[in-house]
């Protein structure tokens, strides 16, 4: 769907829906609501008068004007209480109507945006009105064939703007459609099963979004990825005949010698837990064990299109871990990228291993901080369930400018603590270190684990084994991927640039 800033009034467009927000505490009609009431002969005073439509957050009611308006539906969407509203329900809200729109197979309509909704905070309302109504509308429908014909999609969504506000409104929506498109790209990498979404495919897409301008894409195969001594991605690779790729993305938007911000991103097409194989039930989620990987290259992918001055280097390990002849396997000792040694105690804790790997690389770009995103252990979604990133790290002000994106983007973290004596559970008794340490912490004992490989650069770790999929929709997520920190990352380096 495409949104369309245009100069105008709501209440003379001519639309096949306008949306109305109104407040459940609200006691009377006020501003344009008010004004296409009067207009449409009082329809939606009576809705109201007949307690039909209460204004809970979210809820939806549609009135059809039958030619007393130039739009020939009004579709009411609740706010819930004025004092209770902030940016997460604006975007439930809306992504609740434009999806009650797409089931009537309502193909266009428009809306205007109170600026004042929240004070101070008039780009990131327009910006969450967009979000909400596009993230709210995705669908993944490539491998749909029977009954194609029936699937509904909305096409366009006009947002009917004052001449003192337009530019205001249009800038925070060319933005939000910017980072949306960001998302929807990851939402898709994860969504695609794993026989379309190779380490192969997945470096495809890498050298897709480097056409831009000012990214370049390298990719380290196999042989290479040998030759530089990445023994312990190649260990993860090696019972799975699809070759390992090492993605390295440079998006250069800031001075040529500037530290650069590095994304580190879990890319695991499949995950079959190798040696130490999972479960048969919901394995074939596990081609979702990319979704940190698909979140970088979404972030990278924004940062150039909304032209970010600062340098952003992304770098995805890519590659399945399954159960083959050649497969490593628990007991192992693999001599890792930094030359320090693991033992291998579970091959299901395979994650990680890719991930020390890509963490010592990002040291040769001498970086202002480096973030790794991974769906890297269930225990975080036991700590936390299904709807919390957990974020540990080395460097507090790293830490609250990543919680500074969280609250505006709603994509939540909570931190979890990395104490020294977590960091005596990954000790090995023949090795540098272990790679799983049981079940007792294991959130925080992988982070543990990774830290040992990052160096003296600041440092945070987001653990999105609860986020990245979800199995009911939610507010602005339909079932399946969410694609989740792509909006997070990319809100912490517009801040960066702000500051």
């Amino acid at each position: 769907m495409k949104i369309f800033v245009k100069k105008g009034v709501l209440a003379d467009a001519k639309s096949q829906a306008i949306i109305l927000t109104l407040f459940e505490d609200s006691k009377k009609l006020s501003g344009i609501t008010l004004e296409i009431d009067k207009k449409s002969g009082g329809l939606i005073s009576e809705l109201l008068g007949n307690g039909d439509f209460e204004a809970k957050p979210s809820q939806v009611s549609v009135i059809y004007t039958r030619g007393a308006l130039h739009a020939k539906r009004i579709a009411l969407v609740g706010m819930g209480k004025q004092s209770d509203l902030n940016l997460e329900k604006l975007r439930a809200a809306f992504a609740s109507v434009m999806r009650h729109l797409r089931n009537l197979n309502v193909k266009e309509a428009a809306t205007s945006i109170n600026l004042n909704l929240l004070p101070g905070k008039k780009e990131q309302v327009a910006q969450a009105v967009a979000e909400g109504a596009l993230l709210g509308l995705y669908q993944y429908t490539p491998y749909k064939t029977v009954g194609r014909e029936d699937l509904k999609e909305m096409d366009q969504l006009n947002i009917i703007a004052d001449e003192k506000n337009f530019s205001l409104v249009e800038t925070a929506i060319k933005k939000a459609q910017i980072i949306t498109s960001a998302v929807y790209f990851a939402r898709d990498l994860i969504s695609a099963p794993s026989n379309e979404m190779t380490p192969s495919i997945m470096a495809q897409k890498a050298r897709e979004i480097a056409r831009r301008k000012n990214i370049s894409c390298k990719i380290l195969d196999k042989d290479k990825i040998k030759e530089m001594g990445m023994n312990a991605l190649l260990a993860v690779a090696s019972g799975s005949n699809e070759e390992p790729k090492f993605i390295i993305l440079e998006y250069t938007g800031g001075r040529k010698n500037a530290a650069p911000v590095v994304l580190v991103g879990k890319g695991l097409t499949f995950d079959s837990g190798g040696i130490s194989i999972k479960p048969s039930e919901k394995m074939d989620e596990m081609k979702t064990d990319m979704s940190g990987g698909a979140a970088v290259m979404g972030t990278v992918m924004a940062a150039a299109d909304l032209h970010l001055p600062l340098n952003v280097v992304g770098l995805i390990p890519a590659t399945e871990n399954l159960p083959g002849g050649t497969a490593y396997k628990p007991g192992d000792i693999l001599k890792s990228y930094s030359g320090k040694t693991i033992e291998v105690l579970n091959t299901d804790a395979e994650g990680r291993l890719i991930m020390v790997d890509a963490l010592t690389y990002a040291s040769k770009f001498k970086p202002a901080a480096v973030i790794d995103v991974a769906t890297l252990t269930g225990a975080c979604i036991i700590a936390l369930g299904d709807d919390v990133i957990g974020m540990l790290g080395t460097d507090d002000k790293l830490k609250k400018e990543i919680i500074s994106a969280s609250r505006t983007t709603g994509e939540l973290v909570w931190e979890l603590p990395l104490w020294e004596s977590y960091h005596e559970l990954i000790k090995s008794d023949i090795a540098d270190y272990k790679n799983s340490s049981g079940r007792a912490a294991g959130t925080i004992t992988a982070a543990a684990f990774l830290s040992k490989f990052v160096g003296d650069y600041p440092w945070v770790h987001l653990d999105i084994a609860g986020p990245a999929w979800t199995s009911k929709e939610k507010a602005y997520v339909p079932r399946g991927a969410s694609g989740v920190t792509v909006r997070l990352l990319v809100e912490f380096l517009r801040n960066r640039v702000r500051k």
